[in-house]
């Protein structure tokens, strides 16, 4: 059965357009028909691996696929699994009720891979920029042992938790981010179009200026004639620093300099670990050999720091090393993390101290953000209202002194 792309009308006269499969196109279209539609365009829509082949609609270039789209459709899979329905009519229900149209179209194609014969882990390869090797090895564990639903539930419960820590770390990161943009425009605005027109008053005056002032007319002076130089140094800047953090090297620096960022750097750190511990967790609770599970962390965890010390620790687990051993010799892992680890490989409960690290870590992650939240805002007025107490006070100095000439 083959999955066809269409475009037709309602009896109401509505434009519609979706996917449906059927064996040719004359049966996509007698099915259309059936459904009320009348079809006006009918094509085959194939995929390639990696990639979808047909060409995607203006609309969805602005619905990406997003984690949590992942995460619920993944507790949704599961849980229509655990309800008795067979694998295909549950991608089948699924690809009827997502909304997302490039989602729709994988799970699709996913669905017709699978009514074909071959297993999902291996219709989830053909999609490795939507599926990672993470997803992919817990369903082939899942299908192989017979759990396939149990493992579904786990990673929806990973991905859940991977939504709510990038938006932990996303929201203290945007509100100071947003506010020195703000602050940035404002202060260009002033020294753009407000600074100059006191400029003319001053100069008018003729008479000593005061030091903030001249400083001010200064700063007012340079922004004026040199925006475009500052524009396009700045442009340049970002764009080779962005060049050399694609380097290995780049990488490294970058993710050092942020680890050690005050308040910042912890709760960057926290971020790892949480994702360390958490996703090896849940792939050896699924299955999944520690050698394999510590090979496809060194892709998930985002800091080449981290990345480094799991590579070589993974090295050394090879060699018939303890886990605890080589993280603890790195020096990144804190200490908590690593006599967990040592305990839960003696006792033979690592996923679950592996669990319990990560719940530890995730409410300091949320007092931490909480607290760094409480404290910028109050920081960032400050800074703001010292600079605009500046400008004002540099403003308001010549003209006091043109008042008491006056007098």
């Amino acid at each position: 059965m083959a999955v066809f792309e269409y475009k037709g009308v309602t009896a109401s006269g509505k434009s519609v357009s979706g996917i449906i499969d059927a064996d040719s196109p004359r049966f996509a279209r007698q099915k259309l028909r059936s459904d009320g539609i009348f079809p006006t365009e009918v094509a085959e829509e194939k995929a390639q691996k990696g990639r979808l082949s047909q060409d995607i609609s203006f609309q969805s270039l602005f619905q990406g696929i997003r984690l949590q789209d992942i995460s619920v459709v993944t507790r949704q899979l599961a849980t229509l699994l655990k309800a008795g329905l067979p694998l295909v009519t549950s991608l089948n229900a699924l690809a009827d009720q997502v909304e997302n149209p490039r989602l729709k179209k994988i799970i699709t194609q996913i669905r017709e891979r699978v009514n074909e014969g071959s297993s999902l882990a291996a219709a989830l390869e053909e999609f490795p920029k939507v599926f990672p090797d993470l997803y992919i090895n817990m369903v082939s564990a899942g299908e192989a042992s017979g759990a396939l639903e149990l493992v579904l539930f786990r990673l929806a419960e990973y991905l859940e938790g991977q939504v709510r820590i990038r938006n932990r770390i996303r929201g203290a990161l945007i509100y100071p981010a947003f506010m020195t943009v703000a602050g940035i425009g404002v202060l260009a605005i002033l020294f753009a179009f407000v600074i100059p027109k006191f400029v003319s008053i001053f100069e008018e005056l003729e008479q000593t200026l005061p030091l903030p002032t001249v400083i001010l007319i200064a700063l007012s002076d340079f922004v004026r004639s040199y925006w475009y130089l500052m524009l396009l140094l700045t442009g340049v800047t970002v764009y080779f620093l962005a060049r050399y953090r694609q380097t290995p090297k780049g990488q490294e620096i970058y993710d050092r300099f942020f680890l050690r960022v005050p308040v910042f750097g912890r709760l960057i750190m926290l971020g790892v670990v949480i994702r360390f511990t958490r996703t090896l967790s849940t792939l050896l609770s699924s299955g999944v050999p520690l050698l394999k599970a510590m090979d496809i962390l060194t892709a998930v965890v985002d800091n080449s720091i981290f990345a480094n010390a799991i590579a070589s620790a993974q090295a050394s687990v090879t060699e018939g090393a303890s886990l605890s051993q080589p993280l603890k010799q790195s020096g990144v892992f804190p200490p908590i993390v690593i006599h967990m680890i040592a305990s839960g490989e003696q006792s033979g409960e690592l996923e679950e101290m592996l669990a319990k690290v990560a719940e530890i870590y995730e409410e300091e992650a949320d007092t931490l953000a909480s607290t760094l939240m409480s404290l910028l805002e109050p920081v960032l007025i400050l800074g703001m209202a010292m600079v605009v107490a500046f400008i004002v006070i540099s403003i308001l100095l010549p003209l006091l002194e043109m008042n008491q000439i006056v007098r």
